[in-house]
């Protein structure tokens, strides 16, 4: 008989958040596949909880997802976590899932503390849904082509790491311009936990205010912004490539569908750069 895949959410910071149920199932697994072994074990440790560990991070999760694969299919109890938060969300873990579910493994999730959903929660911003981006390239240009590419009418999640934190959130004002609203999360949950919620283009200033506000782990929540409305240009630029493969009528009809801009005044402009 083969074995069970728990997929148990750990604290991302406090360590009292665990739930009774990731405890009892941490407790009664055969083996712990963790990010890093040193964090899980003063999880463990705190509630005096002597499973055993194995370490499956980044660098080894190919490998290691082999080898608990075979544990599983013997008929042990596995318990999957990360460092923090729920696993295989921007952390290791998705190989080993999708492996059990190819071998027919059954998988449990044990769900609990999410940094994403605790920063979308405190940061008060009226949804019902939001983008979650993990974390943005680490290269300025390859960040800034990243957010190029984000075009939502909801909020948006990143991730973010100290040394990078002052880039990104100017990135982001670059982007989506200094009066759209951010909430940023630091430490949650920990003893130096902050939330506070402000403009784009005062959020690199705020930064700057405390030196230890450049420090920890940062959740970056990003207020909705307003559909994008096509600009004239736009409208230009579809109607020339439109009129390479089809006549000036037919070029117009689909440009009015596309930008939702009127269609004679797109016409207009279609017979005129048909000549």
């Amino acid at each position: 008989m083969s074995g069970i895949l728990f997929v148990v959410a750990t604290p991302i910071g406090n360590l009292a958040d665990a739930s009774a149920r990731s405890l009892e199932v941490l407790r009664g697994a055969d083996l712990v596949a963790c990010e890093d072994t040193r964090t899980t074990r003063t999880l463990l440790a705190r509630y005096g909880i002597a499973t055993p560990t194995v370490a499956l991070h980044q660098h080894n999760e190919r490998a290691a997802s082999g080898k608990l694969l075979n544990l599983l299919k013997e008929g042990k109890k596995l318990a999957l976590v990360s460092d923090a938060g729920t696993p295989a969300l921007s952390d290791p873990g998705a190989l080993l899932v999708e492996a059990a579910h190819r071998a027919g493994i059954k998988v449990s999730p044990v769900p609990g503390p999410s940094a994403a959903a605790a920063a979308f929660s405190a940061a008060g911003f009226a949804a019902d849904r939001f983008l979650f981006a993990g974390f943005l390239p680490a290269s300025a240009a390859a960040r800034r082509k990243a957010l190029e590419a984000l075009e939502v009418d909801c909020p948006l999640i990143v991730y973010e790491a100290p040394h990078r934190i002052l880039e990104t959130v100017q990135d982001l004002g670059a982007r989506f311009g200094p009066e759209r609203e951010i909430a940023i999360g630091r430490e949650l949950t920990k003893k130096f936990e902050e939330m506070a919620r402000m403009k784009l283009g005062d959020a690199a200033a705020w930064l700057r205010a405390e030196p230890q506000r450049m420090q920890g782990e940062f959740v970056l929540v990003v207020a909705a912004g307003q559909p994008r409305t096509p600009q004239a240009a736009d409208a230009d630029r579809i109607l020339e490539a439109l009129l390479e493969a089809m006549s000036p009528s037919e070029a117009a009809r689909l440009a009015a569908k596309i930008t939702g801009l009127p269609k004679r005044g797109l016409y207009q402009k279609a017979l005129a750069r048909a000549k």
